[in-house]
């Protein structure tokens, strides 16, 4: 299989969330593990939406590996592409499209990767690959599937294929998106001391939010918590009293913050006129660079030993916040082909040597890991 033109087919899928539409990718990339002796099973997440879990070399002796993805892509954006976004523009090295980076590029390589370790020889403890639709939201794909699947298996290690530009990163931050909301009494707007206006309360509490430090303790791998307000919206016309406003949340946390205790504290610091919905809490991942997992991915990817200055967190979230909890802790890497600068960018592309070259790492991963 050619992973630039198998990337290809993939783009060529619309699955831009809303409304994510993975159903056809997840039948389209099952069929070809299919044909290539793997177990694949599709999981519904709602109407024209699949999971897909393929598995293959299972054994008692030693747990899979898993290889983790998702399907489904954010829209183009307000701003006009110059290229074709369904994947049919290559430059330069440069493959053009949505998705291309994040992440159906490592989706790609991760089936080619797991097909061609099978023909040269089969790894120890085996595959399984979770492929997730609705991820770009909030992870709440993986997270349904994780709750509801009746046998996930165990695990010995988990990869995540995210762009990383093939740079292995041991950690991210968690995330917890909340929504807060006020009311107040509507009126017309000549006569505002009849009413009760929500906008000034939320008005109020973003001014709070803005100044509200999540955590003062400096995580060794994640650092510094932090607090983003990116939404507001509230009122009917120019001319009532707003009764109803609202406002986004978004704070990506560390080891050193519960996510409880900063609900808590926010509510303290808004007061009673501000009700706090939660839209998503994730827990961050870590994994202990010592752990022998750690060291043979980093071999494969060519960093030495005692690089302290090299990156090992990201800030993003993903899948694999669910996984690591799922399976028990286990040692769980962030590692994908595409550019992290061009994830959600108009214009989105993926290098060519870096798609080739993650097929190799994942195929070494693959083969060369045992317990």
């Amino acid at each position: 299989m050619d992973v630039i033109s198998l990337t290809r087919e993939l783009l060529a899928f619309d699955n831009i969330n809303p409304p994510g539409n993975e159903e056809g990718i997840a039948r389209f990339a099952g069929k070809i593990l299919s044909d290539n002796k793997f177990n694949v099973r599709l999981f519904p997440f709602s109407e024209g939406r699949l999971h897909m879990v393929a598995e293959r070399g299972l054994t008692t002796r030693q747990a899979p590996v898993v290889f983790s993805g998702h399907f489904d892509t954010v829209p183009l954006g307000a701003k006009e592409w110059s290229v074709d976004p369904s994947g049919s523009s290559i430059d330069d090295n440069r493959l053009f499209g949505r998705g291309s980076s994040d992440m159906k590029g490592g989706l790609a390589a991760m089936i080619v990767a797991a097909v061609e370790a099978f023909n040269e020889n089969v790894p120890c403890g085996g595959i399984r690959m979770i492929f997730s639709a609705a991820e770009e939201l909030g992870c709440k794909g993986i997270e349904q599937l994780a709750a509801t699947w009746a046998d996930p298996g165990n695990a010995s290690a988990v990869i995540v294929g995210e762009p990383t530009s093939n740079h292995p990163y041991t950690g991210h931050k968690g995330a917890l998106y909340l929504n807060a909301k006020a009311t107040g009494k509507t009126a017309h707007s000549s006569m505002p001391q009849l009413g009760d206006n929500a906008i000034y309360k939320i008005s109020e509490a973003i001014l709070k939010a803005r100044d509200f430090i999540p955590g003062k303790i400096q995580d060794p791998l994640l650092g510094l918590p932090t607090l983003n307000v990116g939404r507001m919206t509230g009122g009917m016309n120019v001319n009532s009293v707003p009764d109803k406003a609202e406002f986004s949340i978004d704070i990506r946390s560390t080891g050193t913050v519960d996510h409880n205790e900063l609900i808590e504290r926010l509510g303290k610091e808004f007061g009673k006129e501000i009700e706090l919905e939660v839209l998503v809490s994730k827990g961050p991942v870590r994994t202990d660079e010592e752990h022998p997992f750690v060291k043979l991915v980093y071999k494969i990817c060519g960093i030495g030993a005692g690089k302290d200055d090299m990156p090992k967190a990201l800030p993003y979230l993903t899948d694999g916040s669910v996984l690591q909890l799922l399976y028990n802790g286990v040692p769980t890497i962030i590692l994908g082909p595409g550019q992290p600068e061009m994830a959600h960018r108009t214009d989105e592309f993926i290098y060519l040597d870096k798609l080739e070259e993650s097929v190799g790492i994942y195929r070494k991963i693959l083969q060369e890991w045992k317990i």
